[in-house]
């Protein structure tokens, strides 16, 4: 027979059912359900054959609830964040914001590029161009500019494209069958 494993008795048996009944969220529930089922006596290949962990995973669950009591339960999936700060302060983006509506150092408008640029002055260290785009992205900033026209084309013989229906590839416009028979029966 398997070794029972010790749990410091941070709540009672009954406070462990409570907490194991009212869990609202399933990975903290399912914790509670093994520490509670180990507070009643129950080996870790038995808990394990009741709730699908594994035993190595159930002594874990019980370790962390040693040391951390409900704390070490909690599903720290949600708690605690991967991202990387923000490379601005607060202070330092409401600076960016006012630049940004200005006119850039260098061209028409502002690039990725110049926002890295722009941050890496302010921040005394290298930035990627791509931090640029996502601060632009950040405030919102659209790169806007009209659509490139064609030089040689006059507003004339762009009306009369517009007017004129597209050949086929044959050079020839094909008329449905219907419309000629019904105007050679007509121009009887």
């Amino acid at each position: 027979m398997g070794k029972k494993i010790q749990l410091v008795p941070h709540f009672t048996v009954e406070d462990l059912e409570q907490r194991y009944r009212h869990a609202t969220e399933a990975t903290e529930r399912s914790r509670w359900q093994i520490v509670w089922l180990l507070s009643q006596g129950q080996t870790a290949r038995q808990v394990a054959a009741s709730t699908g962990y594994s035993p190595y995973w159930i002594g874990q669950i019980a370790r962390r609830y040693n040391v951390e009591g409900a704390a070490g339960l909690v599903n720290r999936q949600h708690s605690s964040s991967r991202r990387a700060p923000l490379l601005l302060s607060s202070a330092q983006l409401e600076d960016l914001r006012p630049a940004l509506a200005g006119p850039p150092p260098v061209g028409e408008q502002w690039t990725s590029p110049l926002v890295a640029q722009w941050m890496a002055e302010r921040l005394g260290r290298p930035v990627p161009r791509q931090r640029g785009w996502d601060y632009l992205q950040r405030l919102g900033a659209k790169l806007r500019q009209p659509r490139p026209r064609h030089v040689a084309a006059s507003a004339e013989e762009q009306a009369t494209f517009k007017k004129s229906p597209h050949p086929e590839p044959g050079g020839r416009r094909r008329v449905p069958r219907r419309l000629e028979q019904l105007s050679s029966i007509l121009s009887e």
